[in-house]
């Protein structure tokens, strides 16, 4: 099995899996994407800008396009935004979601876009998904193509290994590094773990927050990749 069939086994294995656990009605997961939210604005404030209307963002494994879809509540036109997915029922229901948006079924080893082409490019939990180093090299190597020379990569993913699933693999700051190979980094250790936090969010989002600033049991890096002009 190729490495592309084994990501796309593991998606469709998931699929549907532990909905409860990723729905807004959910304490827990309503306080991760909030507490997230609040710092992707102020990454995006300081190193983008507020006004967003005429900057070009890419999301690189955008799935259904809710990452965009955010994008649009801070202000960026449906027109200037584009996602790229290996799922193609996932980017047939993003299009139907948002048709104005624009959305492309392929690998992202080769992204069909021009150089220097984008303000923004994200990836949300992508990468850890990815066993293959090459594929890595290869994906982290077309998101600094198409990038703009003053642009900005945003990377949230996971830092640890997660023991109920075995189709992810977390990245530490070096194997990052490595991957963006003379660039410059800010990074910021986020997001409370997930077992922790649904133990106690329904009780207290307060001590949930007490505990996210020490840092110590937060899962995720969220980092801002710059190229070195």
């Amino acid at each position: 099995m190729s490495e592309l069939e084994r990501i796309i086994e593991a998606y469709k294995r998931r699929k549907g899996i532990d909905r409860i656990s990723y729905s807004y009605f959910s304490p827990a997961n309503l306080f991760m994407i909030q507490s997230r939210e609040r710092k992707i604005l102020e990454v995006i404030k300081r190193y983008v800008g507020e006004k967003l209307d005429e900057k070009k963002i890419l999301d690189v494994g955008c799935g259904e396009g809710g990452e965009l879809r955010n994008f649009l509540k801070y202000g960026a036109k449906p027109e200037n935004l584009y996602g790229i997915d290996l799922l193609e029922d996932r980017i047939e229901r993003a299009r139907r979601i948002n048709p104005n948006v624009n959305f492309t079924s392929g690998n992202a080893e080769r992204l069909p876009y021009p150089e220097c082409f984008f303000d923004l490019v994200t990836q949300f939990t992508v990468f850890t998904s990815i066993f293959d180093e090459n594929m890595k090299r290869n994906i982290a190597r077309e998101m600094l193509r198409v990038l703009k020379d003053d642009g900005i990569i945003l990377w949230y993913d996971f830092i640890y290994n997660n023991p109920k699933n075995p189709d992810v693999k977390g990245i530490k700051k070096r194997e990052i590094t490595s991957l963006f190979p003379g660039c410059k980094f800010d990074f910021q250790k986020i997001t409370l773990a997930p077992i922790i936090t649904r133990a106690i969010a329904p009780y207290s989002w307060f001590a949930c927050y007490l505990l996210e600033k020490i840092r110590i049991f937060n899962t995720h890096y969220l980092v801002v990749i710059r190229k070195n002009r």
